[in-house]
């Protein structure tokens, strides 16, 4: 294998170059495909741009229109020319044909597909977490199955049009399409005679791809347009186009739609499947993540609309506050799905003190006072914050008073401290309408930061894993040390040494043999990349407390460490160009997924990248 830098570069190389060529081959497809006519090409040099090996390159030629399966032929012959005109030829004579309208490049989106890098593997050696020879990668690599002279393929950009990210997703859907199937209709035992089977020769390659979007041509990497470099007018445009997105699929209730299959246009989310259309999940913290974002595209645009609707989500979740008593009098939390978590009320009190600092509407002050109390409340003696005040699992479901040490283990999170300690900095730093509570969060607050930074670490060492998860703790700090008396060196080196990490396990120009996980993370080396929003939202924070401390060599690295990854995640957004293989291109567009490949969508997979981009915008805007 050649080494990374020059494996990288032949690559960027590669897409760098003009493709006008092989969009005037799309073009005569495209006429051949409504015509019946021959592909005709001898006047179009190719040189450099198709890689084609007579009677070995598979063609491709595929058809994707708003509401159908795609339609594709595939097939190998002596020419170019030739693969292309059979397989227009077999198009033309399915069945589904007529579903289609390849005259109008508007709603018929063409795309040509080739194998490259073929080779023969070891199924045992096939694996997809280092960087090997044998190594499957999800969208960039196609597998073949063979036997008996007969191959079974999945291409690279099925990755995409399956909505997959794992080689256990490619063996299912290959495994349908031989004659095991016809064995037993239980896809797991498909899947245990296949790799039992020794009849099967297995084949890497690798694929070139190209697809139409109008009168243009888009050469695909791993399915996906390419983003080269890092753009504040790309920040901005996904940020407040994501945010459209939210409000479009906002509900009369003030609800956000919470999870969207872009590939085949339903809303079960993967974690509960089996729920009824007309009862589908809902998550109350990733809801008033959805509010936060809102609120963050007013601040780019002054657009009162977000505002409008940002207050309309934050009714409904009015709606789920119940009322417990405290020694600081009545105390709210949120209370849905039968939980009582202490996420739900940190966020929504980000939410509302968000809120109340960006409009100076102050109508919801008797909830934030409400929310901070019961905040205070889950502090536990030590300082704790228990991350639960019901459970239906535990103590019969009701109010967890205190909580014995399997259990507070059993219900631990990252996520909910750091949540609830920012919702308190913001009332901390910006409500000063009730001296003794304010005075009282400053105390337990302090109390909380402290244990949380100093004994979580020992208490709950074999939870932390090797790349922080804890942006909500690094946002709070950045928030918290607004205060003077909170400036405090082992805070602000939780915040840097998390940071750091970030920066330290994050995939460089070179350090992969795939050009697009520039800036994507990972846990260990080999890993799939993250392309995370929400630990990019604690790097951001890392650069705001580097600036607000005047560290300037901190807050350069962050800031640069910022656009880095912010390029990675550009990818995620589904814009017009490369919803093509969409069941509703015009219901996803503008939608941002949580992976590469998988095309779920979800209101905090949105949330988590448009905020963290919405900061980014801010700091030099």
């Amino acid at each position: 294998m050649l080494d990374f830098k020059e494996q990288n570069d032949k690559e960027r190389e590669y897409y760098s170059q003009d493709f006008s060529p092989m969009n005037e081959v799309l073009k005569r497809v495209r006429n051949a495909i409504v015509t019946g006519q021959k592909v005709n090409i001898k006047d179009i040099d190719l040189t450099g741009i198709l890689e084609f090996k007579g009677n070995e390159t598979l063609v491709y030629v595929t058809l994707f229109q708003a509401g159908n399966k795609f339609l594709r032929w595939g097939c190998k012959r002596s020419e170019f020319v030739d693969t292309l005109n059979r397989d227009v030829e077999k198009i033309r004579q399915s069945s589904r044909f007529t579903d289609f309208n390849p005259a109008d490049e508007n709603l018929c989106r063409i795309m040509i597909e080739y194998t490259i890098e073929r080779k023969k593997v070891d199924k045992k050696d096939l694996k997809s977490q280092h960087f090997t020879d044998s190594r499957f990668e999800i969208g960039i690599n196609g597998l073949e199955l063979r036997r008996e002279g007969v191959s079974y393929y999945y291409m690279p950009t099925d990755a995409i049009s399956y909505s997959h990210i794992v080689l256990g997703s490619v063996l299912r859907t290959l495994v349908k399409k031989t004659p095991i199937a016809k064995l037993t209709n239980k896809i797991s035992e498909r899947v245990k005679i296949l790799a039992a089977s020794t009849e099967y020769e297995y084949y890497l390659f690798r694929s070139r791809a190209f697809v139409t979007y109008k009168d243009k041509c888009i050469a695909l990497y791993r399915g996906n347009v390419r983003f080269t470099e890092f753009s504040y007018d790309v920040l901005y445009n996904q940020v407040i186009n994501s945010a459209e997105w939210l409000i479009k699929n906002m509900y009369d209730d003030g609800r956000f739609l919470y999870y969207y299959e872009c590939m085949d246009d339903t809303y079960n989310d993967h974690e509960h499947p089996n729920r009824p259309i007309d009862n589908l999940y809902y998550n109350d913290l990733r809801h008033c993540g959805g509010i936060i974002a809102l609120l963050r595209a007013y601040q780019l645009t002054g657009d009162e609309k977000y505002i409008q609707n940002a207050k309309r989500a934050l009714d409904w979740s009015v709606t789920i506050s119940k009322p417990h008593d405290t020694q600081w009098g009545t105390a709210l939390f949120a209370y849905y799905n039968d939980k009582g978590k202490l996420g739900g009320t940190g966020v929504l009190l980000v939410a509302m003190m968000q809120y109340r600092n960006i409009t100076g509407d102050k109508s919801y002050d008797d909830f934030i006072k409400g929310y901070v109390r019961h905040i205070l409340s889950r502090i536990y003696d030590s300082g704790e914050l228990l991350g639960y005040f019901i459970h239906p699992a535990y103590q019969g479901g009701q109010p967890l008073v205190t909580m014995n040490d399997e259990e507070r283990k059993a219900m631990f999170s990252f996520y909910y401290p750091g949540e609830a300690l920012l919702g308190v900095g913001l009332f901390v730093n910006n409500f000063k309408d009730d001296e003794f509570l304010n005075s009282e969060a400053k105390r337990l607050g302090e109390k909380a930061l402290d244990w949380i930074i100093d004994e979580r670490p020992k208490i709950y060492a074999d939870l932390f894993t090797a790349l922080p998860s804890d942006a909500w703790l690094m946002q709070a700090i950045e928030e918290w040390a607004k205060d003077e008396h909170f400036r405090k060196e082992n805070y602000f080196n939780f915040v840097f040494g998390d940071a750091d990490t970030m920066v330290q396990k994050t995939y460089t120009r070179d350090d992969s043999p795939y050009i697009d996980y520039d800036g994507g993370y990972y846990y260990e080396h080999g890993d799939h990349y993250y392309p995370d929003g929400a630990r990019s939202e604690g790097l951001v924070a890392a650069y705001y407390l580097a600036k607000f401390l005047g560290n300037k060599e901190l807050e350069e690295k962050y800031l640069n460490a910022c656009k880095h990854v912010a390029m990675c995640q550009f990818h995620l957004f589904n814009s017009e160009e490369n919803n093509y293989s969409h069941k509703n291109p015009e219901r996803s567009k503008n939608s941002i997924r949580f992976k590469a490949t998988r095309q779920w969508v979800r209101v905090d997979s949105i949330q988590h990248v448009a905020c963290f981009f919405a900061r980014l915008y801010m700091a030099e805007n």
